[in-house]
């Protein structure tokens, strides 16, 4: 079997993980990475004995497939010059900067037949893998994702920076639809939103409340959900699971007739189980684990959380509510 070709474009802090894991599948060939900081992209090729580039169309006709981790603003055009040229394309998340970048990204896949899959990287870890057996029908959920502050990523508000993980692992456990969004933020440190709330109202009842800063002092990355008979918490850094359940044998927990089971994952990869997906999607022409219309679900929501702290903060702030 031909290995597969594959190109990184962007090999800042996250895209050099995507090339030295690339690097070490078998049946993958890292043809190429790309940056537009010659030293940079050229320090990670000769690490991994490939080629360097500042031009991402120099991988055009070189590649099969290609991760695109730049700052989300070049997501568009980048991604868009790859599909159309039959390549297939991971996009680090958020998908794009506009529903309607995203869509004609999706309408290019559907015509043309390229696979595009999104970074939603906490889809691939395998804390959240095993929730699928066990989340049905949530009724409340809250999650919490404290960063402290770094540059990267701040192009863009901590909505689409950080919250937007926790928008997509929602979507995907609740599968209803969005009936009313209530959201609240401010900037801080950045010219962007850098701490912010929202509570999802879902048509089947569920509500959810997320909470996204990147000016913590520690990191934080949890989510509980609460359903009939069951609460669970999941601490996504350490790969930790912790699930309550009402079965009438329990004797441990102050609850009668409540038992707690807890689950670690020690030997944790979610990275490189997101590039593996990627290249078993490619491989065998079907569908991803994140989908560009996930991609998408999630971006709208999160475009409507900030399209209302926007608005709020225009009123009570007036001015220096500009985002």
């Amino acid at each position: 079997m031909k290995p597969l070709r594959v190109g990184v474009v962007g090999v800042g802090y996250l895209g050099k993980f995507h090339a030295e894991k690339y690097a070490r599948m078998d049946g993958v060939e890292l043809v190429g990475v790309v940056d537009i900081v010659p030293e940079r992209a050229q320090d990670v090729a000769k690490r991994l004995g490939t080629e360097s580039f500042t031009d991402y169309r120099d991988l055009l006709g070189e590649v099969d497939a290609v991760s695109v981790v730049v700052p989300t603003p070049l997501h568009f055009p980048i991604s868009r010059d790859f599909l159309e040229n039959d390549v297939d394309v991971l996009i680090e998340k958020p998908i794009t900067e506009t529903l309607e970048e995203a869509d004609t990204l999706i309408r290019i896949a559907d015509s043309r037949g390229p696979i595009i899959q999104v970074g939603h990287l906490e889809r691939f870890n395998p804390a959240v893998i095993a929730l699928s057996e066990v989340v049905d029908s949530p009724m409340f959920i809250e999650s919490h994702r404290l960063h402290v502050f770094k540059e990267r990523g701040t192009e863009v508000d901590v909505v689409l920076d950080l919250m937007i993980h926790d928008i997509d692992i929602i979507l995907n456990f609740v599968k209803s639809e969005l009936k009313d969004v209530h959201a609240a933020g401010v900037p801080v440190i950045s010219s962007h939103v850098d701490i912010a709330n929202a509570r999802l109202v879902f048509e089947n009842g569920c509500i959810a409340n997320i909470t996204a800063s990147r000016i913590s002092l520690k990191n934080m990355r949890k989510i509980r959900i609460f359903q009939k008979d069951t609460y669970i918490s999941v601490d996504y850094a350490n790969h930790d699971i912790t699930i309550i359940r009402k079965d009438g044998k329990g004797t441990e927990l102050p609850i009668p007739g409540m038992s707690l089971q807890r689950s670690t994952f020690n030997e944790a990869d979610s990275l490189w189980s997101e590039l593996g997906s990627f290249v078993q999607s490619v491989r065998n022409r079907e569908a991803p684990v994140v989908s560009a219309r996930d991609g998408r679900n999630a971006l709208q929501v999160g475009l409507s959380i900030r399209d209302q702290i926007k608005a709020t903060n225009k009123k009570f702030l007036g001015k220096g509510g500009s985002l």
